[in-house]
């Protein structure tokens, strides 16, 4: 490739790159009231800088190819920080390998651009394979804690083993790693750090397993104390929100991101997961915990908060919406959720809804006949009110 063309095709890069970047994302309608999604992932492999894909060197690279793939941006932890919104993401390579960038805005529902360099991550005591799905917690004691999903697969490639990493900043680029959280169970996926100290302790909300994938005998959103961050050990988990047959989160299920502080309570979001004949389906949910207690649940609403839709269910693992990412402006929440483990959406709403969502939706019922009931009473109402016919 002569040089000429060599810039040509350099241009050509750059410019769609930052055309992707200045795209605008406009909200789209939704009719049940709850929030609104948008046109636009926020986050894609396409985001990725241009120089983090290609070397952009004509002598080493004359005919301009791409040597470091990138396949997916997905599972962002989130945050406010220095008057923007802040996304930690899961950035995957062509090689399957996961690692964490952060992407900033100033709207939070487009012109996300990612920081120059990705985050560099010390590795724990014994390396792991992989590292990915961080949640952000800006801490009562003034640190901003990331725990994620630390895996390896120690000699056997039938033995992958999930704990949960825990590392610490002040600027979300230099990281102090962590032991890693020791509980009871055998693994630990989607952890995450309550804001609060609570009893004068660091609480956690856990996610038991059995194995790397299957929750077995486990499962449910853990609880538990621990007495200090650099040597976190949980003695005793209490499973707060179990799982249950037949419902949204029969298989499994785990907190997203740490709760939103409300008057009314710790506004929760979670996924839950079922089986199916296409194979495993996540959808996220929510419910509110008391203000004293933070274990307690007090309103948990029936069925899904959000499943994937349209395009959001194709994909590198199709049918999944997961989020480990809100951020609170004001009334405002941004939600984050990966669609499909391939790429970022964003749906947007406000406390005020999310609270009236979780108090005033009825719960799951967990059986048909008692389901029905329960819709015919609405039913009867409507109609008593007129409001039930054009």
């Amino acid at each position: 490739m002569a040089q000429a063309d060599f810039e040509h095709r350099r241009a050509q890069l750059l410019r769609a790159h930052e055309e992707l970047i200045r795209r605008p994302n406009a909200p789209v309608p939704e009719s049940n009231g709850w929030f609104q999604r948008y046109h636009h992932p926020v986050l894609t492999a396409a985001h990725a800088p241009v120089f983090w894909r290609y070397d952009l060197d004509p002598a080493t690279n004359p005919l301009l190819m791409e040597r470091l793939g990138i396949n997916a941006a997905f599972n962002v932890g989130a945050m406010e920080w220095n008057s923007k919104v802040v996304l930690m993401a899961r950035v995957e390579g062509a090689d399957r390998k996961s690692f964490f960038a952060v992407a900033e805005s100033a709207s939070g529902v487009d012109g996300f651009r990612f920081w120059d360099y990705p985050v560099t991550m010390p590795e724990g005591a014994e390396p792991e394979t992989n590292v990915y799905d961080m949640r952000l917690t800006a801490h009562q004691d003034g640190w901003i804690y990331g725990l994620f999903c630390a895996a390896a697969a120690p000699g056997d490639l039938s033995s992958a083993v999930a704990q949960c990493g825990i590392a610490r900043t002040r600027d979300l680029k230099t990281w102090e790693r962590l032991d890693d959280l020791r509980t009871p169970s055998a693994q630990q996926r989607n952890c995450v750090l309550h804001p609060e100290f609570v009893e004068g302790k660091y609480a956690f909300y856990t996610r038991p397993q059995d194995s790397f994938i299957e929750a077995g005998s486990g499962g449910g959103i853990g609880w538990g104390l621990a007495k200090d961050m650099e040597h976190a050990v949980i003695e005793q988990e209490t499973i707060l929100d179990r799982r249950e047959y037949h419902t949204i989160n029969e298989v499994k299920n785990g907190l997203g991101p740490a709760p939103i502080k409300t008057e009314k309570g710790w506004l929760h979001l979670a996924h839950g997961v079922r089986n199916t004949a296409a194979g495993l389906r996540y959808v996220l949910y929510c419910f509110l915990c008391d203000l004293a207690v933070p274990y307690k649940v007090i309103a948990k609403p029936g069925g899904y908060f959000l499943a994937p839709e349209g395009e959001e269910r194709v994909g590198d693992v199709s049918n999944v919406t997961f989020s480990n990412g809100w951020v609170r402006r004001g009334d405002q929440v941004f939600i984050y959720y990966g669609a499909s483990d391939t790429r970022t959406n964003v749906a947007t709403t406000t406390v005020e809804r999310l609270l009236d969502y979780v108090l005033n939706t009825p719960p799951d019922p967990l059986r048909s006949a008692a389901c029905v009931r329960q819709r015919n009473a609405l039913i009867e109402k409507n109609l008593r009110l007129g409001g039930g016919k054009a």
